[in-house]
């Protein structure tokens, strides 16, 4: 029998999102900036695609990219093996796909109307894209609140009057109002306290179990991002520099840039000495001129004169083909210590 749970639901191949530098006396174009440059992978029917990364490394965008808020430069985003690039001029049928592709945002106050107050904010998309009707839309409404656990009593509140949480909650109502396949949620814990960043990752863990939806999440540290993946991608400069299984990720990371993300990570109680940990130096490049060859070289502790020539791919860290890295002298030295 088919596993449908395997089959893509989406899938990006060498997506490239440049930005135009704007300078010069007579305004004109003296650059770009390569947000995202040549990024390639997919994500199951039904599973939770983790994507992290420092900030400014093309995470979010990419995010924006799937949901039709931005155009891709370059490269190719297919939904349920449609082209979203074939189909963006077809107004009907984008219409169409936009409510299957939904945005929870990093800050949810500025993602909600503050004019309007949340049977408003929730009831009018559903009645635009012909979701609910005047008849039942309420009922409708009623059904979502419960499901993000808000009380029935907001829907005559307007935004500023929720605490963050309970906006975040509101905004991931709105998601689900369009009944969608894929959500991207963009950070959605990042501006919330600490024991509220709990619960709005538990709740998107039951509602992605419970409706099957298809997730990307993308987020800073890799120990929420493991909490909700089931595979985690590691991005660096608008590329992608890992990508496999969330507890291998987590627990065996094989990038030297992964592992300096976990170094970040604090762990308690572990035993482990404060000298121990090698955390990252150096800034990130410039993503108008990123470096020649792997753009991680100048602050990898392993890179030798081939880092600073070559561009790597993402190779197989094993036979199996679900985990792949984009270091060559990494996996070289995996591959001598095996046969040692």
């Amino acid at each position: 029998m088919r596993d449908e749970t395997r089959v893509p639901l989406v899938e990006v191949k060498d997506l490239k999102k440049y930005y135009p530098v704007k300078g010069g006396v007579i305004t004109h174009t003296i650059g770009f900036v390569k947000a995202v440059d040549g990024v390639s992978f997919s994500i199951a029917k039904g599973q939770t695609l983790g994507l992290v990364g420092e900030s400014g490394c093309g995470k979010s965008t990419i995010g924006r990219q799937l949901v039709g808020l931005e155009t891709p430069t370059a490269g190719h985003i297919y939904y349920n093996g449609c082209d979203l690039s074939a189909v963006r001029e077809n107004k009907k049928q984008m219409k169409q796909l936009r409510t299957k592709l939904q945005m929870v945002f990093q800050d949810p106050y500025s993602s909600l109307n503050p004019r309007k107050h949340i049977y408003e904010i929730l009831a009018q998309p559903m009645l635009y894209h012909h979701i609910s009707t005047r008849a039942t839309v309420e009922q409708d409404i009623l059904r979502l609140l419960d499901m993000v656990g808000l009380p029935r009593t907001v829907l005559g509140r307007y935004p500023h009057e929720f605490s963050g949480g309970q906006r975040q909650r509101i905004g991931i109502a709105r998601a689900l109002s369009l009944n969608p396949e894929f959500i991207v949620c963009d950070e959605p814990v990042s501006a919330l306290d600490v024991s509220i960043q709990a619960q709005i990752l538990n709740l998107l863990k039951e509602l992605q179990k419970e409706l099957g939806l298809t997730l990307l999440f993308v987020g800073h540290g890799l120990g929420a991002v493991n909490y909700v993946s089931d595979r985690i991608a590691v991005m660096y400069m608008g590329q992608i520099v890992e990508i496999g299984e969330a507890g291998e990720v987590f627990r065996h990371p094989v990038h030297p840039y992964t592992k300096a993300l976990l170094e970040a990570v604090l762990i308690p109680d572990t035993g482990q000495k404060k000298e121990e940990r090698k955390l990252l130096q150096g800034e990130v490049g410039s993503s108008m001129n990123p470096p020649e060859g792997c753009r991680f070289h100048s602050r990898c502790p392993y890179a030798v004169e081939q880092c600073k020539q070559e561009t790597p791919g993402l190779r197989e860290v094993d036979l199996a083909g679900a985990r792949q890295a984009a270091c060559p002298v990494v996996l070289a030295r995996m591959q001598e210590a095996k046969h040692g």
